[in-house]
C-alpha cells in the first residue's frame, strides 16, 4: 500500500490554492470541476503520484466554512531549516502559530503554521540528505 493523497474541504478554493502554492511552495498539479455534483477538486503537492503524496483541496460549491472537529491533527512537511521556513512563510503572508523550536520532550525542531481554513501544518526540520533519502 501507498499513501496517495489527503483531502481537505476548503471554503475558498483560490485562497487555498494560493496558500499552498505561493506560501508553502507546492505546485497546482491538476484541477477539475464537477457541475453535476457541484464541487471542484484541486490537487497540489511537491510532485505527482506515485512518487509523491498529493493534497486534494475539495470545494463544495456554496460552502464557505467547515467545522474542523477535534479528530483532525495536522499535515507534516519536511523542511531543511524550520526557522528559515517560518520567516519565508510569514513574509509571504502565512500565519505562523508556533515558532521553530524543539518538540516537547525531544530535540527535533518543529514549527506550526495554519492555512486559511484553520488546518494546521507542521514543519519538521530535516537535513537535505535525510529529505533526499526519504527519511522521516
Amino acid at each position: 500500500m501507498r499513501l496517495l493523497h489527503t483531502m481537505l474541504r476548503v471554503g475558498d478554493l483560490q485562497r487555498s490554492i494560493d496558500f499552498y502554492t505561493q506560501v508553502l511552495g507546492m505546485t497546482l498539479l491538476r484541477k477539475s470541476d464537477n457541475p453535476d455534483y457541484k464541487y471542484t477538486l484541486a490537487f497540489v503537492g511537491y510532485g505527482h503520484n506515485p512518487d509523491h503524496a498529493e493534497l486534494e483541496l475539495t470545494y463544495n460549491w456554496g460552502v464557505d466554512h467547515y467545522e474542523l472537529g477535534t479528530a483532525y491533527g495536522h499535515i507534516a512537511l519536511a523542511v531543511p531549516d524550520a526557522k528559515a521556513a517560518c520567516d519565508k512563510i510569514r513574509a509571504a503572508g502565512g500565519n505562523v502559530t508556533r515558532e521553530a523550536g524543539p518538540v516537547q520532550g525531544g530535540s527535533t525542531v518543529i514549527a506550526f503554521v495554519t492555512d486559511p481554513d484553520g488546518y494546521k501544518v507542521e514543519l519538521i526540520e530535516r537535513s537535505e540528505t535525510a529529505m533526499k533519502a526519504g527519511l522521516r
